[in-house]
């Protein structure tokens, strides 16, 4: 009887090495592929933690080569700029501040390679992402068992369907114990620094390469109060987010914080603490993974990766999600993701279309 294969999403980082030294150890035929998804000049000529980069390529082929798996590189430089890269400068520039890794995961590494995983005829898909796959009557996607690693929100638009064809071995371990397990094996990646930031920008940060990416001339506008006085001026609305501090190049009396953006008008909002401190949202393009009884229930919702999970009412209305945590949150900005948890169980989630007063 043929071994159950599984693909593995290889990075050339710790996470990803033991992901597919693991599912080698549980007997599955291990195929692994590292994505190309940017051009090899730039990948070259910016910094060594920048994506798909050749240090990258060649240490996913030497782990590879220790593990005795085959390693394969697939260009997905087309698809990845137009289902990431254009996503990501569109929601700038429309004042909003998107995720990318979450549209990463959902159309690239468990979409398309998901795809292509079926075209080779494996079995399953894998990454190196702390969260873990539970069937219980259905799929569930869960927190991994190191919550300061824990990776599930940024897996909750996932479909019923991509979670039962994937795998995620790391779930159950701890950082510390996936760096031993990579050193155990000789493998030189144990020691490998996290990627922090976006992988596909440069050290000039997502500004700098928003205007690139995009064309754009500097465009000087105004930053004022609630009231519409003005403050000071900017270089451009794409440079700021909901909450920012720093970079607003303003003396005050009191911190101020970045509290709207208006696109149109090229304006930024800006206000004390109190004023970006909110507590209700409307969550729109909501991805069930367990459907809730009636149109108001509680949950535990994040509002950003780094986000400290607080209790929450959510109201169906119609297609959109409200949602009023119990307590005021700072800087719930449209374009980020909310997910909903039940315990540690993610429950479903959406996008953050507007704060409510």
């Amino acid at each position: 009887m043929r071994k159950q294969s599984v693909l593995v999403a290889m990075s050339g980082g710790v996470d990803s090495s033991i992901a597919a030294a693991l599912l080698k150890d549980q007997g599955y035929e291990v195929i692994a592929v590292t994505l190309k998804i940017w051009p090899e000049e730039y990948c070259t000529s910016h910094r060594e933690k920048s994506c798909c980069s050749l240090q990258d390529i060649e240490d996913a082929k030497k782990v590879c080569g220790i593990l005795g798996i085959r390693h394969y590189v697939l260009n997905f430089e087309k698809i990845f700029r137009k289902e990431v890269i254009d996503y990501f400068a569109r929601e700038y520039l429309s004042g909003r501040t998107p995720n990318p890794c979450i549209v990463c995961n959902e159309k690239i590494k468990f979409g398309r390679l998901l795809e292509k995983a079926e075209e080779l005829d494996c079995n399953f898909v894998s990454t190196g992402h702390y969260a873990r796959i539970e069937k219980n009557g259905a799929y569930r996607l869960k927190e991994s068992v190191d919550k300061a690693k824990d990776q599930s929100y940024v897996l909750f638009s996932l479909s019923s369907i991509q979670l039962k064809k994937s795998l995620l071995p790391i779930g159950d371990l701890n950082k510390e114990k996936v760096r031993f397990k990579a050193r155990e094996l000789g493998l030189s990646v144990y020691k490998k620094s996290d990627s922090q930031e976006i992988c596909f920008v440069p050290d000039g940060g997502y500004s700098d390469f928003i205007k690139k990416y995009c064309g754009i001339e500097i465009k000087k506008g105004d930053i004022v109060d609630g009231s519409g006085k003005r403050l000071g001026s900017h270089d451009g609305f794409w440079n700021f987010t909901i909450g920012q501090r720093k970079g607003l190049g303003i003396s005050y009396k009191s911190p101020l914080y970045v509290i709207g953006i208006e696109p149109k008008k090229n304006i930024i909002i800006v206000g004390g603490l109190g004023e970006v401190m909110k507590k209700r949202f409307a969550v729109k393009d909501i991805n069930w993974l367990r459907e809730m009884d009636g149109d108001r229930f509680e949950a535990w919702v994040k509002i950003r990766y780094n986000h400290k999970k607080a209790k929450a009412f959510l109201k169906k209305v119609g297609r959109i999600i409200e949602v009023e945590f119990e307590k005021e949150q700072e800087a719930i900005t449209p374009g980020q993701a909310a997910v909903f948890y039940s315990g540690e169980y993610v429950i479903g989630g959406g996008w953050i279309d507007r704060v409510l007063a």
